[in-house]
């Protein structure tokens, strides 16, 4: 058993082994805790759940895609407009609940109106800007007023930080201020590799990709910039292996998106919470790379080629196999189905440990059991 015992400032006491944890430092913006809320659309980590983690000392997420069909404002004509202000919108609610926390804003380069999310969570005071699906090259362009804005990319391997690190450095004049490595073995959604047999390849593990990437920041570009580790955990022994392997953090999404304070309705958490191990499976996604989500009658009907897709809405994605050639289902109306509890139609992402979710937590008590004093 876990005993919660807050200090003064709001957090946990932390025990012994736990003391020893690296300090996380996002440009200007440190967290009590080096524990980031990962990003989950659609509307999966919004104000909510993302304020109640950075109130309990970690990083909490908003994710920005798709948030205007979740809004009374949408009237189905003015998606991108609406999109917008609720960025904005989400941004103040969550700091509303955590007025001394750090918010993030995951927004994804794949977006067609990528650059005004970022726009957006730089207007509504983000602290920082989290961002993959592709690779983030002029981030620092759409967020140059807005100097405190702490910028960190998601990658899947070294190759993909060598570039970023390279153009931003060359172009900019900065760096990026971390970088979440986001390997596909266990991570929930889109998986950041382009073909089925990478998920499992340990080159891609993050027991492979971590060590590489502090070298090659550390030893050959000869920068301070913390690494993140995110893909399957869950735990304590989770973060310690993975501040052993060299990470200043780790990302946590799957574990979140159960929890009381969450965004999605009570049918998308009942969704998480029955689901059992042997109910993961990995799909192609119109995006064109693998996902990892629940076996549903929908991801059924997916796997056998008979799905039936609702229409596209939003044109939101820049690659889109349903757009552009009217293959597989347009995947903004099937998560937005599950952000809604549609057992039937939904598309519910999710990271390999799923089938550990047994109840609903409140994010304290997960934050408890990862940071507080055993007893």
């Amino acid at each position: 058993m876990l005993k919660q015992r807050p200090d003064d400032n709001g957090g946990f006491v932390v025990k012994e082994a736990s003391r020893n944890w690296p300090k996380l430092k996002l440009g200007k913006h440190e967290p009590r805790y080096p524990l980031i809320q990962g990003g989950m659309g659609v509307r999966i980590s919004g104000p909510q759940l993302a304020g109640a983690v950075a109130k309990a000392g970690g990083v909490g997420t908003i994710a920005s895609v798709g948030l205007a069909v979740c809004s009374p404002l949408y009237d189905g004509t003015n998606y991108f407009e609406v999109n917008k202000e609720v960025i904005r919108n989400d941004i103040a609610l969550a700091k509303s609940i955590a007025p001394d926390g750090v918010i993030a804003v995951n927004a994804m380069v794949a977006l067609t109106d990528y650059e005004d999310h970022v726009r957006s969570a730089c207007e509504g005071g983000v602290d920082v800007i989290i961002s993959g699906a592709g690779l983030p090259l002029r981030l620092p362009a759409m967020t140059a007023d807005y100097p405190d804005v702490a910028l960190v990319p998601i990658v899947s391997s070294t190759k993909a930080a060598r570039p970023i690190n390279r153009r931003w450095e060359k172009h900019y004049g900065r760096l990026p201020d971390g970088f979440v490595v986001e390997t596909p073995l266990y991570a929930g959604g889109h998986l950041g590799v382009m073909k089925p047999e990478q998920v499992d390849d340990p080159a891609y593990s993050l027991e492979h990709v971590i060590p590489e990437l502090v070298a090659y920041l550390e030893d050959e570009a000869g920068v301070d910039i913390p690494v993140i580790a995110a893909g399957g955990i869950w735990d304590r022994e989770d973060m310690n292996r993975m501040f052993e392997l060299g990470a200043k953090g780790v990302q946590m999404g799957t574990r979140f998106a159960a929890t009381v304070e969450g965004d999605a309705s009570q049918g998308f958490k009942d969704v998480l919470v029955n689901a059992k191990a042997e109910d993961v499976v990995v799909i192609k996604s119109p995006v064109g790379i693998p996902g990892r989500v629940v076996r549903t009658p929908f991801v059924e009907e997916y796997l056998e080629g008979r799905v039936k897709s609702k229409p596209c809405f939003a044109n939101c994605l820049a690659h889109c196999a349903y757009r552009n050639e009217r293959k597989a289902f347009c995947i903004a109306q099937a998560l937005v189905d599950a952000f809604r509890g549609n057992y039937d139609e939904g598309l519910f992402f999710c990271g390999s440990n799923v089938g550990r979710i047994n109840r609903m937590e409140k994010v304290d008590e997960i934050f408890e059991e990862l940071i507080g004093e055993e007893s």
